[in-house]
């Protein structure tokens, strides 16, 4: 409950970084896995129905994560980067690694290259292809939990309003 109350709090500007933030997600994970066709990538074995609303899960929580660095109007600035919270870190960590599980989750088993290295082409289908939804899983939760530890961060520690 307590990161609803967050994002109701948030202004117009923070939900137009969301946004933005949320299409350059889907972009920046559509291409390279071609889940957006493009003449650049291609898929060897087609997407499974479920990598869909894993990509678009995912770009929702990744604006929403990265709109939730984007100060709030009239919030005073300025602060030192040496001051900054720890657990700044630990959200940080907590995208990449969310991001990049589910950017393994939804390419294709077959074209990922660390993938094909590791295991094969015969291992990529046999082991790796059914361990992705498991990926998507995982990767949606480490970045929800993320925002959630962020969220619950504005609400604990807001940012005084001042003057710019």
């Amino acid at each position: 409950m307590d990161a609803l109350t967050a994002l109701r709090a948030w202004d117009a500007r923070r939900w137009a970084a969301a946004a933005l933030a949320s299409a350059g997600s889907f972009v920046l994970l559509g291409i390279p896995t071609a889940m957006i066709p493009n003449p650049v990538f291609a898929r060897q074995i087609e997407a499974p129905a479920w990598t869909y609303p894993s990509l678009v899960v995912t770009a929702l929580l990744a604006g929403l994560l990265l709109a939730s660095y984007v100060r709030p109007r009239g919030a005073a600035g300025g602060g030192d980067a040496a001051t900054e919270d720890a657990t700044t870190d630990d959200e940080t960590r907590s995208f990449t690694v969310g991001g990049l599980l589910s950017f393994f989750a939804i390419g294709c088993p077959t074209c990922n290259k660390l993938v094909l290295l590791a295991l094969g082409s015969s291992g990529a289908i046999t082991w790796f292809e059914p361990v992705q939804p498991v990926l998507a899983v995982a990767g949606i939760a480490v970045l929800a939990w993320a925002l959630r530890r962020r969220l619950a961060g504005e609400l604990s520690c807001p940012v005084p309003a001042g003057a710019r």
